[in-house]
């Protein structure tokens, strides 16, 4: 049996090769527009804004907690110019586009909603983790990129552990999955790997998007599947059975554990890179050792920490990709059913719009996971002989 990439009709795979062109370029724009913005802040508002800080009741000194609640307000200033800056942009990409390929369920209401809600998280998040990094540096002087490597792990690590009991559930509604048989067919696949799972649950994604998706989410007593109900009302058991076993083949081959590992040298070197460039940028405004950051200095180490993540981005991407190809196999494999995998898949890829051979540049830039013509492919390998 060869597999078949085109099992979408011909109208469906020029609209998925459609889709995929507009979501490239809007991409590709956001990455310019955030850049542009970081850089013009940069290099342009951040040392003004700091000085006219300074001036304002409660903000003037050097004290830790003053200049710590200066930092925060200049955070929120920043953070409240980007979102106008992107909102255009934010809304044509996540509400009008989506529409117009009919990939979305949400009113502008409920889009406005999920858009304010995701802003205020990555605000809070943004307040604690950079006062935290600027409060690192302060305290370990010029040996800060050395402690703030650590401390990104143990964040990372806690993320985990919480992510799927705290910040999933504030984003998207989920609850426990209420058919028994297949509740037992799913543990069934995870017996034998060691992967203790504290549920698995119907993730609700049909409030906002008609898109199938489903992960393997948490670490340890908080690790557990949550399966979108878009995916559920659409798939065979058989063909669930093989997204559960993909999702399994992370635990099996250690994938989370891996990617928080090289997390480690990846941070250091980044905040070594940053340390250098702030020193060369800087000049005498940087001297951990001396005395607090100038707090308009994070406006620099936000941009540096920018271009870092996208120059080592298309790496990450190819990390994931061989990862989820790994995931794939394991399914294939644990499973025995290339047909029920073929199936799974296409249906993915009708659902999502998904284009089977996607453009290079998404590839090498956007792509954590493979095209769907290649996962198709793959079953080939699997087929009985005779097929």
């Amino acid at each position: 049996m060869s597999s078949d990439t085109t099992t979408q009709t011909p109208a469906q795979l020029a609209e998925a090769e459609e889709y995929g062109r507009v979501t490239l370029r809007l991409a590709l724009v956001d990455m310019a527009l955030d850049f542009v913005f970081l850089t013009l802040f940069a290099m342009l508002l951040a040392r003004p804004l700091d000085v006219w800080l300074q001036q304002l009741p409660y903000l003037a000194g050097e004290g830790i907690f003053t200049v710590l609640l200066r930092l925060s307000v200049f955070l929120l200033i920043y953070i409240a110019l980007h979102a106008a800056v992107s909102f255009s942009l934010s809304y044509y990409r996540g509400y009008v586009v989506e529409h117009r390929f009919d990939l979305s369920n949400q009113t502008r209401l409920r889009w406005l909603t999920q858009y304010l809600k995701s802003i205020s998280l990555a605000t809070v998040a943004n307040l604690i983790l950079i006062g935290g990094l600027y409060l690192l540096i302060w305290l370990t002087g010029n040996l800060w990129w050395t402690w703030a490597a650590g401390a990104a792990f143990v964040v990372a690590v806690l993320i985990g552990f919480i992510a799927p009991v705290l910040i999933v559930p504030l984003l998207v509604k989920y609850e426990a999955l209420d058919d028994d048989q297949l509740q037992n067919e799913l543990s069934q696949l995870a017996e034998g790997t060691g992967l203790t799972i504290e549920g698995t649950y119907r993730l609700l994604l049909s409030a906002d998007t008609k898109k199938a998706n489903a992960m393997l989410a948490g670490l340890g007593r908080t690790r557990r599947v949550l399966l979108g109900d878009t995916l559920l009302d659409n798939f065979s058991t058989d063909e669930i059975k093989v997204v559960m076993a993909h999702e399994i083949g992370h635990h099996v081959h250690g994938h989370i554990w891996k990617m928080l590992l090289m997390s480690i040298p990846y941070t250091l070197v980044s905040f070594l890179i940053c340390h250098v460039v702030l020193f060369w940028w800087l000049g005498a405004d940087y001297a951990p050792s001396a005395g607090p950051l100038p707090v308009y200095a994070v406006a620099y180490l936000l941009l540096f920490l920018f271009v870092l993540g996208k120059l080592t981005g298309p790496l990450h991407c190819a990390v994931m990709r061989h990862f989820e190809r790994q995931c794939d196999r394991y399914a294939l494999k644990r499973t025995g059913q290339p047909d029920a995998y073929r199936g799974a898949f296409s249906k993915l890829a009708k659902l999502n719009k998904a284009d089977p051979n996607p453009h290079w540049l998404e590839v090498i830039l956007f792509d954590d996971h493979p095209a769907i013509g290649d996962r198709l492919a793959m079953a080939d390998e699997f087929d009985p002989p005779g097929s």
